[in-house]
């Protein structure tokens, strides 16, 4: 590049972060390296899922717009202008990018080689510095264009699917091999070699206070410059770089590549002055990596067993866990959850035609109830249907054979997978729910013209659902029906509002909690049925009367509620915020005893939690007398 050019590049970058942190000197040396790239508009630079580049970029002219996909839309994450920083995650990660970079207008772009970045990083603190503390904020305000900087790659957008790798905690070895300061380094070596270690912590009192790795080995005791019989002292690194027990993957790789390491000691406070809890290698940033949401759904599209299924369920059994750890946003984690239970339910279904044949006719498999609003976090119960399209009158015995056979077999790999048999029978393997699209079509029209009136006594949770494999099309004739048929069904609501208000009451008239009176869950608290059913069942009751279409979660529909329904937007809100809370006990009592988390022992929770919970149900009296003034609940009472 020429030296003018060059000059100015330099000029240009030193105004912003972290660039001004580095002499001329080194600026230079970067923008020695620097290509020059002009985007004409509506180009994109890269997109969801390309391959990473080489290099970060840096606006010099233009807007740049990251976007990513949310509900089949393009949705605009942030606005990147003169001086912003974006693209870095070839800097930080393995995986292709999770976000679009593409040119609002005509815009001159500087690519960056990270390897040219990557020493100065290593060197200089401050810019290392700054780019951690781009991760904790996540992302700076789109609106706010005062303080340019990096724009992160790590999204945190409540709908996308993008993986939470970056907020997760790490798994890391809590057994780390740890010796004295005096050991001799051949019995260390043997110590090493005998416990499959790479590395080992020398410590004071459980305090550490040096390492050595299998580098050091080779390094200093190998080549001669030290002898077997030195203490281990001697070739010790020290201090330790250490760190808290929370750490995240992104912010272990960082501290890494500060400090220029391959191990992090794990402190009860993250300095080395207390007492030693685990220790962190590069291996285990590599297995955190693998664990993330983008992984998982390769794994689940290249399974051919149940088994194997299993193993990736139990993973992101991991990641939930992890992700609450970290308090990423409930809604966040359902939506990631949500789309790999998905992803799992669809690969089933494809076993079970790679078993059977293709399929006689097109089809669609809807998961409905807690898997059709994705908040299915724990191992709960199966809820599906099967809708086949239309065949003629002779060939419906055989095509509906056909398509059971498939569910039993689809049903039977989500029960081994641990998703557990529906105990009401709402499965697609039932013959009652699975026949052709103009059998549902009736089914819906009778449900709501003449709700009560059948064998097939409605359930609510066929009102939500979600296709996991086939047709679009079948579903949208579905969504179609219901939608025609919605209004002025005054029986209908009448039928879901009795339904909704019918649930036995969480506290009682002296607002202590009603516990189950008998049975293995003697003393225990009916979450599901008490506190989140009344929530579930009132939010798809008043989206339906609203004609709001197209949003399944809970938590979603009451801030949708609250926005077209102003008068009423303190009580939707209250409720969304009821039913996150809610859901966090349910969960955390699941993923501690290893079930569906409904009952939750009141003894186990402290005086603040109890508090917490016993608040979380207050939105529900009012959402009652909401759905008492709004509905006619007379016939069904």
């Amino acid at each position: 590049m020429e030296n003018a050019i060059s000059q100015r590049i330099a000029n240009f970058l030193k105004d912003y972060e972290p660039f001004n942190y580095l002499s001329h000197e080194e600026l230079i040396k970067i923008v020695s390296t620097i290509r020059v790239l002009n985007l004409e508009k509506h180009k994109s630079l890269f997109q969801i899922n390309d391959i990473l580049h080489d290099s970060f970029y840096v606006v010099a002219s233009g807007v740049i717009h990251l976007t990513v996909i949310s509900d089949a839309e393009e949705t605009l994450l942030n606005k990147c202008y003169s001086g912003d920083i974006f693209g870095l995650r070839p800097f930080f990660a393995k995986n292709n990018y999770q976000m679009t970079a593409k040119a609002r207008e005509e815009s001159i772009i500087y690519a960056i080689p990270i390897a040219s970045f990557k020493p100065f990083v290593a060197q200089n603190s401050k810019v290392l510095d700054f780019l951690l503390e781009s991760f904790a904020v996540n992302t700076k305000n789109s609106l706010d264009n005062k303080n340019h900087g990096l724009i992160s790659d790590n999204v945190n957008y409540t709908d996308n699917q993008s993986d939470m790798q970056y907020f997760q905690s790490l798994n890391y070895n809590k057994t780390p091999l740890k010796i004295s300061f005096n050991t001799l380094i051949k019995e260390a070596a043997q110590l090493v070699t005998d416990n499959m270690f790479d590395s080992a912590l020398i410590t004071d009192q459980n305090h550490p206070i040096g390492i050595v790795t299998d580098k050091d080995f080779r390094s200093k005791v190998a080549t001669g410059r030290f002898q077997l019989t030195n203490t281990i002292d001697k070739i010790m690194a020290s201090p330790v770089i250490t760190v808290t027990e929370n750490i995240s993957v992104a912010e272990a790789q960082l501290v890494m590549l500060k400090h220029g390491v391959t191990h992090l000691c794990v402190t009860k406070d993250g300095t080395d002055k207390s007492e030693v809890k685990g220790i962190i290698s590069e291996h285990d940033l590599v297995v955190a990596q693998a664990n993330n949401p983008g992984i998982l759904l390769k794994e689940i599209k290249r399974s051919q067993t149940a088994k194997e299924l299993k193993l990736v369920r139990n993973k992101l059994t991991d990641i939930i866990q992890s992700s609450i750890n970290k308090n990423i946003p409930l809604t966040h984690i359902n939506s990631i959850v949500g789309e790999i239970t998905l992803a799992i339910v669809k690969r089933a279904v494809e076993q079970a035609i790679l078993d059977l044949g293709s399929p006689p006719a097109r089809f669609a498999w809807l998961s409905i109830g807690s898997q059709g609003r994705k908040e299915q976090l724990l191992f709960t119960d199966q809820d599906s249907i099967l809708i086949f399209e239309d065949v003629s009158p002779e060939k419906y015995r055989d095509v509906k054979d056909y398509f059971l056979k498939l569910a039993k077999k689809a049903t039977a790999t989500l029960e081994k997978v641990g998703f557990m048999n529906c105990p009401h029978g709402h499965m697609a393997s039932n013959m009652l729910w699975c026949k052709s699209l103009t059998d549902w079509i009736k089914q819906y029209e009778n449900w709501m013209n003449t709700p009560g009136e059948n064998t097939n006594e409605i359930s609510s949770v066929f009102f939500d659902y979600e296709m996991a494999f086939g047709e679009q099309k079948i579903e949208d004739a579905i969504t179609e029906t219901i939608f025609n048929n919605i209004k002025n069904k005054v029986l209908f609501f009448d039928y879901l509002g009795n339904d909704t208000l019918k649930k036995p009451t969480p506290l009682n008239f002296f607002k202590k909690f009603n516990v189950e009176e008998e049975g293995e869950n003697k003393g225990k608290f009916d979450i599901k049925t008490r506190a989140l059913m009344p929530l579930i069942d009132g939010a798809r009751m008043l989206v339906l009367s609203n004609n709001i279409k197209g949003v399944n979660s809970t938590f979603l529909r009451y801030k949708q509620l609250a926005m077209i329904d102003p008068k009423f937007s303190e009580i939707y809100l209250n409720c969304a915020d009821a039913f996150l809370v809610l859901s966090k006990f349910r969960t955390l009592e699941g993923l501690k005893n290893d079930n569906n988390g409904q009952y939750i022992n009141l003894e186990e929770l402290n005086k603040v939690d109890k508090e917490k919970l016993k608040n979380s149900l207050a939105p529900m009296k009012e959402l009652e007398e909401l759905i008492k003034d709004k509905f006619q609940l007379t016939q069904f009472s």
